[in-house]
This record gives C-alpha cells, sequence and structure tokens, in this order.
C-alpha cells in the first residue's frame, strides 16, 4: 500500500476509471478500453466486493468462475494471514504482532472490503503507540475516503490526524496532511483554504500516493486563480520556481495563468476553454465544473472593469475576442448576482464602473454593528433591573 515516490496508490488509479468509465463525454473506445481496465485491476487486486457492486449496477458482466475464483484467494490469504497472526501472539514480540494485524489491514484494503478495513485498522491502532505509526494509519483510512469520496469520513480522519499532532508527530507527515486536506477541502468547494493548504506544500510535496506532482500544481494554479488577489498570485504562482519547472507539461496552464496576469484577455479565454475538458474528466472537479467556470469568468472580467470608469460594450468584447452580445449576456447575469460593481447603458454602449468605496462600507459595518451592541445591552439592562 506505501506507494513508491512518483507512484500513485492503485486503488485511486481504479477510482479515476471507474469515474470516466461513467462519464458522458468519454467515446466509446475508450470506455471499452477503460472497461478491461477495470476488470484486470479488480480480478488481479480479487476486489470481490467492489466487482459484485460493479455487475448490479450493468458496469461489468458477472463470471460465476471468476468470482468463485476471488473468493477462494480471499479465503486462502486470510488463513495464512490468521496463521501469521497467531504465530506472531504466541511466539514474537509486540512489533511483530503489529506488523501482522497490519498486513490483515492492508489485505482489507487492497480487495476494497472497506467495513472488514476499518475493523481491522482499530485492532491495529490498538497495537500501535509510535504517533508516527498512528498517522500512517490514518493515511490509509484517507485513502479508503478518497477512493469513494466519502467526506465524512475523510472529514473525521483529517480531525484524528489533527489531534494525533497534538501529541507529537513529524513534519514530513504533517506536511503530506496538508495535502490531503486541501484535496479535500477543494473537492467540497472550499477552494480559498485548499489554494492556501497547497501552496504551504509545494517545495515539500511528498504525497505521490494521492497524485502525481503535475496534477498537484494543476489544482494549486486552479484554485490559487480564483481566490488570490493579483499581487498575491504573482508572489505565490506566476513566480514561483516549483510551479514553473512543471507547468510547461500540463496543456494549456501556462497559457491560462499568464495570459490573466498579463490581460492577454483573448489568449485567457482561449486557454481557458482547453482547460475546460481537463476540469470536467477530474473526479474530485468535475462537480465543481460550472461553479468554477462562473468564478474564473468573475475573477477575468472584474480585473478587465478595474482599469475603467468606463468603456464600451464594443472595445471590451474585442478584447475578449468575443461578440457584444454574448459580453452583454454574460456582465447582465453577474451584475445582476452582485458579482459585478458596473452598470450597463444599453443605448449608449458603455458599461459604467461603481466599485464600493472600501472606507465607506467598512463606516456602514461599524454603525450596523454598534447599533445591534446597544440593542443588545439595552436588552440585558431591562432584564437586570427586572
Amino acid at each position: 500500500m506505501d506507494a513508491e515516490e512518483g507512484t500513485q496508490q492503485p486503488q485511486l488509479v481504479l477510482a479515476h476509471k471507474l469515474f470516466l468509465l461513467t462519464h458522458a463525454d468519454v467515446n466509446d473506445l475508450d470506455k471499452v478500453r477503460l472497461r478491461e481496465e477495470v476488470l484486470e485491476s479488480v480480478v488481479s487486486n480479487d476486489m470481490v466486493p467492489l466487482y459484485e457492486t460493479l455487475v448490479a449496477n450493468g458496469v461489468l458482466t458477472v463470471d460465476q468462475n471468476v468470482l468463485d475464483a476471488m473468493r477462494a484467494k480471499i479465503a486462502d490469504e486470510l488463513k495464512k494471514l490468521d496463521e501469521k497472526i497467531a504465530d506472531a501472539e504466541e511466539n514474537l514480540g509486540e512489533s511483530e504482532v503489529r506488523e501482522a494485524h497490519l498486513a490483515k489491514s492492508l489485505f482489507y484494503i487492497r480487495i476494497g472490503d472497506k467495513e472488514k478495513a476499518h475493523e481491522q485498522l482499530k485492532v491495529t491502532e490498538g497495537k500501535t503507540v509510535a504517533v508516527g505509526q498512528k498517522m500512517d494509519l490514518v493515511f490509509y483510512t484517507l485513502q479508503m475516503g478518497f477512493f469513494d469520496l466519502d467526506f465524512d469520513l475523510i472529514s473525521k480522519s483529517i480531525d484524528k490526524a489533527k489531534k494525533l499532532f497534538e501529541e507529537g508527530g513529524d513534519w514530513e507527515r504533517k506536511n503530506r496532511l496538508k495535502v490531503y486536506e486541501g484535496l479535500f477541502c477543494m473537492s467540497t468547494r472550499n477552494f480559498k483554504k485548499a489554494a492556501d493548504l497547497f501552496l504551504d506544500s509545494i517545495s515539500t510535496f511528498t504525497t505521490y500516493e494521492i497524485f502525481p506532482y503535475d496534477t498537484f500544481i494543476f489544482y494549486t494554479v486552479l484554485t490559487s486563480i480564483i481566490t488570490l488577489d493579483r499581487v498575491s498570485l504573482k508572489q505565490k504562482v506566476v513566480d514561483a520556481p516549483e510551479i514553473l519547472t512543471v507547468i510547461g507539461k500540463i496543456p494549456y496552464l501556462s497559457e491560462f495563468m499568464n495570459s490573466l496576469y498579463e490581460c492577454q484577455y483573448k489568449s485567457f479565454f482561449s486557454a481557458f476553454a482547453g482547460l475546460t475538458e481537463h476540469i470536467k474528466l477530474d473526479r474530485y472537479l468535475q462537480p465543481h465544473f460550472r461553479y468554477f467556470m462562473r468564478e474564473v469568468r468573475i475573477v477575468v472580467y472584474s480585473q478587465f472593469l478595474e482599469s475603467y470608469k468606463s468603456v464600451t460594450i464594443e472595445a471590451m468584447a474585442k478584447a475578449f475576442g468575443v461578440s457584444e452580445d454574448f459580453i452583454d449576456l454574460e456582465l447582465s447575469r453577474f451584475i445582476a448576482a452582485g458579482k459585478l460593481h458596473c452598470k450597463i447603458d444599453k443605448v449608449a454602449g458603455v458599461l459604467e464602473t461603481n466599485r464600493p468605496d472600501a472606507k465607506n462600507a467598512l463606516y456602514q459595518a461599524t454603525i450596523k454593528q454598534g447599533d445591534f451592541l446597544l440593542n443588545r445591552i439595552q436588552k440585558l439592562s431591562r432584564v437586570i433591573d427586572l
């Protein structure tokens, strides 16, 4: 189960293939190949529970001989593991007993038996003293959670890991946890926290078991673009040497990031269109595809309008390489939703910005909070008088 450097955990590779297998945008020829790869992975790892689920969902066709063979291999392997545990308990020390129980835990994880894996991991934890080894058990649980996107399990495991770190723990594992938590935050649409955690982990990334470094940089850039201000984006992302060494390997990403910062809006939209396919086919980002598309457009439109007190719709459409009708429709939606601070003069064909006054907004907020506090004090004074 421990992935070597640069090697993604096999169960998570399988989870991505299962996602693509049910994706509407994947063509039939690719699905035939994916189905064969999924079947090979399931059978080679004796994943009986998953095999039965995929048969029930019509993804795979049942082969009773294959199913019986997998069950026989599982029974045989469990017998050997139980014998090793019994031998360790009778003849060996505590560390060997723990290793024997851990081997059984990892076997249940490999075959995809989530409930029994949880039970066995708890038994293994009871045999574990070192905080670092307990953390490793949490990482195994997190990997199971990411396999089927069990966010409740992931959230509880992250909380458990943080409590363990209060007892101690090394920096390498703490940095790994940041990436796991960042992936959890991104998967649950907390892009701001995800960006912060990913950026903190750029120079210390070792979490190859959940995704390759290229994918990590892809997630870091995407989450940063919609959450960081222009100055922070330049310092932490655009000029970051760790990002610059990898970003060229990811299609459209360099053009997407640099054209936004350099205000090359036509090139930005072109790169953005190319990236959308990549985002759609990512199992963690796909549920947030429409939200992400909207947030990126708000960022780029806001940046363009920031430079003007007023600008013609024609000039903006030309800058983005789109039609005036498209810009009119786009901006009207975002203005109505309160996402852009401008108004459209349709007769004159002009956009007029009306940026909120930060000082005035702060003054109004202070007045509102002061009124609320006075009301609370008055209510409290009545209670005291009684």
